[in-house]
């Protein structure tokens, strides 16, 4: 089988954000929900940090580490690392232990037979069995915390527990898009014997994202909502990025000829294979058909979400720092 080889366009060295405020957001109910997390901390025994594997240093919030930590054992779970390299597993892994996090499982939890799943009660009740439990020592059951970011797969990791040690049905709220859980929930029973009980909470990020990149990263992720950003902003740094890592897939995808640094060459491309158009008022008073730049960003960016590029470590550049 021959590999295809294209022409390649001079690449950008870097991505040029117009609106830095996009980045920003930090709604109401993030607010609260830290306040909610930091009073239920005395009836906490573990906090779980769920990560998205793709971005496992620009998605982590790290005011974390000095409201809702402290003192107690600590599990780094990476969720979705059917998206990423094989290889990449081990970088991520040496990375985190230098910045201090040494509890570290990686998951995917639409996989029934996700072996990360299965380690993290284990891990979890061993750790809380040789920590001390403070206030809950007299406590016969477990209460973990379970934070993070938008979107990074908290609720489906409690459900994933839920379905493999209860075999019951879903018990916490999962959605496509970020900020689906907006308050800290009722402790959900996941274990029997011992009791182990799990507080899902709301995806909360810091107020201000300082570095362009890692918002830009986590707005690809689906960890911002798409339309504060802007859906062709999105779709133009993955373009961006996908061009850097030198993953032409998507090529065929969107209906090119060859690679372009052109996100509007791109969706046009894209929308004429989807057939996607929109009207549109003319001067005149009618209107026009045009193209649904719009429609073809957002089909761009949901196939990168859904793996259709293959696996992508959008974090690379940070694990030497």
């Amino acid at each position: 089988m021959s590999i295809k080889t294209y022409q390649l366009p001079k690449l950008r060295e870097c991505f040029k954000l117009v609106d830095k405020n996009a980045l920003h957001w930090f709604p109401g109910h993030m607010g609260k929900g830290m306040k909610q997390m930091q009073q239920q901390l005395k009836s906490v025994d573990l906090v779980i940090e769920v990560h998205d594997a793709r971005i496992p240093i620009s998605g982590r919030n790290p005011n974390f580490k000095h409201t809702v930590l402290g003192v107690r054992p600590h599990i780094v779970v990476l969720n979705k690392k059917d998206l990423i390299h094989e290889d990449a597993v081990s970088q991520v892994e040496q990375k985190l232990a230098k910045d201090g996090f040494s509890n570290l499982i990686f998951t995917n939890c639409k996989s029934h037979t996700c072996n990360g799943v299965r380690k993290v009660i284990p891990l979890a009740t061993k750790l809380i069995n040789s920590s001390p439990r403070f206030n809950r020592s007299e406590q016969k059951d477990f209460c973990m915390m379970v934070i993070g970011v938008p979107n990074v797969g908290k609720s489906s990791l409690i459900n994933a527990l839920r379905n493999r040690h209860l075999h019951k049905s879903n018990a916490a709220h999962v959605g496509a898009v970020a900020g689906v859980t907006r308050s800290v929930q009722n402790r959900i029973k996941v274990v029997h014997d011992p009791p182990v009980y799990l507080l899902d909470t709301p995806g909360v990020l810091t107020p201000s994202v300082s570095n362009i990149e890692s918002g830009l990263r986590l707005a690809l992720c689906s960890c911002l909502q798409d339309h504060l950003v802007g859906e062709e902003v999105i779709a133009d740094y993955l373009l961006y990025m996908l061009n850097k890592e030198g993953n032409f897939a998507y090529v065929e995808y969107l209906g090119l000829e060859q690679p372009t640094e052109s996100i509007s060459l791109a969706l046009l491309s894209h929308a004429r294979k989807l057939g996607k158009t929109q009207k549109v008022r003319s001067v005149e008073g009618g209107y026009n058909i045009r193209f649904d730049l719009r429609s073809a960003a957002q089909s761009f960016v949901h196939a990168f979400r859904a793996g259709k590029f293959g696996p992508v470590l959008l974090d690379r550049d940070k694990l030497t720092c």
